[in-house]
């Protein structure tokens, strides 16, 4: 018999951890390779953990809700392989269950000497670090959701955790009795007339209602309007989409299109394509374009075309109902939401003529795409002016007024509207 360590795999350039949601295989388990074992969660999407051997799941190192390191090893397989340097009895067996017992009695006296702080009362993602100084320093769970990150996506750095330590040091002693906190938990509420049905809210809804609070707070929110006439793509559409799906197997919609567009504006205006950091701007290399996706359970995810500008058509077409379909059936990974470096969401295809859109931090800019309508116009012509029907959409672009003013908030989606206009019909798919 051999032992197989089953580690957390990498799941892109920027993610450096997760946190285990449930074990779908136990202890005593019969596991084929290519089995999930467990489900894990980012702080963007779930996704799950495959063997790579056939075996049986022996050990589970660590428990549900715990967060893990990318490169950690989670549970222990044993398969039927012979270890073939040393023997099994001494590489696999003794040496593992020794440290086992080792780091057993470590946390044991650690549990004696140190205050135990749960942290499953907060929907923060903690680090390894920053959870070992609130132990050390006896700072629970509902302090840490009263503390405003200052890392990526809002989370709480080793300096945040220090400076609050450090304030909390300094205050009067009147003040440490009774600090001022947001309560990571609350009663549930209770129905009045005993018919309204109280449903606590999924992780995913708190997660996102943390993300848009936190972006509100953060950016100076400030949106600029634009009305685009589309008579031009919507017709262009109607002659190729029959083509396109005959094909290419797959439907033509009108946000490949748009996002072309976005994506030609931002290489025109960089300064869209940025990021902040404290007191630090980050000009990006790459465009990357997020898609706002709503989900079948009425959350929102917004998985990322890389490298938007160097797409066609017909690439753009493609991916974006690839991420489009992953994310509607729980197959995204936790890379597909990462590195964003602006944000597309349409809120069209929900019947809205246009909205004020929440910026998807750390970046500096989202645009809301309004519904087509059929509206009456004036038509310029060489023989006069008179009224006609037309294809006709509101662009909606929130920016942060922070590094973002009006003058490039609105040329910038200024050139949408003017790519999107001077859109040729006789373009080739």
């Amino acid at each position: 018999m051999a032992r197989f360590e089953l580690k957390l795999p990498k799941m892109g350039e920027s993610v450096a951890e997760a946190t285990i949601t449930n074990w779908l295989k136990q202890v005593g388990d019969k596991i084929e390779a290519d089995d999930a074992v467990l489900e894990i969660a980012t702080d963007k999407v779930d996704s799950e953990v495959p063997s790579e051997v056939s075996g049986v799941l022996v050990e589970q190192l660590f428990a549900k809700d715990d967060l893990v390191q990318v490169g950690q090893t989670i549970a222990i397989i044993e398969t039927d392989a012979t270890a073939e340097s040393t023997p099994a009895s001494i590489e696999n067996t003794t040496i593992p269950v020794a440290v086992a017992e080792i780091e057993k009695s470590v946390e044991v006296a650690q549990a004696i000497v140190a205050p135990v702080v749960d942290f499953k009362g907060t929907e923060k993602f903690l680090s390894p670090l920053v959870k070992n100084i609130a132990k050390e320093e006896g700072v629970s769970a509902a302090e840490l959701e009263s503390i405003q990150g200052s890392g990526k996506e809002g989370r709480v750095t080793k300096e945040d955790i220090l400076a609050y330590v450090a304030g909390r040091q300094k205050a009067p002693v009147a003040n440490q009795s009774t600090p001022t906190i947001v309560p990571s938990t609350q009663a549930v509420p209770v129905s009045v007339n005993g018919e309204d049905e109280i449903v606590e809210m999924d992780r995913m809804r708190k997660l996102i209602s943390g993300y848009m609070t936190a972006s509100l707070q953060t950016s100076a929110h400030v949106q600029s309007f634009i009305e685009v006439d589309v008579t031009h793509i919507v017709k262009w559409r109607d002659k190729v989409k029959s083509i396109f799906e005959k094909r290419e197997g797959e439907k033509l919609t009108f946000t490949p299109i748009f996002m072309q567009a976005v994506a030609k504006a931002l290489k025109d205006f960089p300064g869209m394509n940025i990021s902040v950091d404290g007191n630090f701007i980050i000009k990006k290399k790459n465009i990357n374009l997020g898609m706002a996706t709503a989900l079948p359970n009425g959350n929102l995810i917004v998985p990322v075309i890389k490298n938007a500008d160097q797409l066609n058509l017909v690439g753009m077409a493609k991916a974006v109902n690839d991420l489009g379909n992953r994310a509607k059936n729980g197959k995204l990974k936790p890379d597909d939401t990462q590195g964003g470096t602006y944000t597309v969401t349409n809120i069209g295809s929900f019947g809205s003529v246009f909205g004020t859109p929440i910026i998807n931090q750390p970046e500096v800019g989202i645009l809301a795409l309004g519904a087509i309508r059929k509206v009456p116009a004036v038509i310029e012509t060489p023989e006069g002016d008179f009224i006609g029907i037309r294809q006709k959409m509101f662009l909606t672009h929130s920016y942060d007024h922070r590094v973002v003013d009006g003058a490039l908030g609105g040329m910038f989606v200024k050139r949408v509207a003017d790519y999107l206009e001077a859109f040729d019909v006789d373009t080739d798919i």
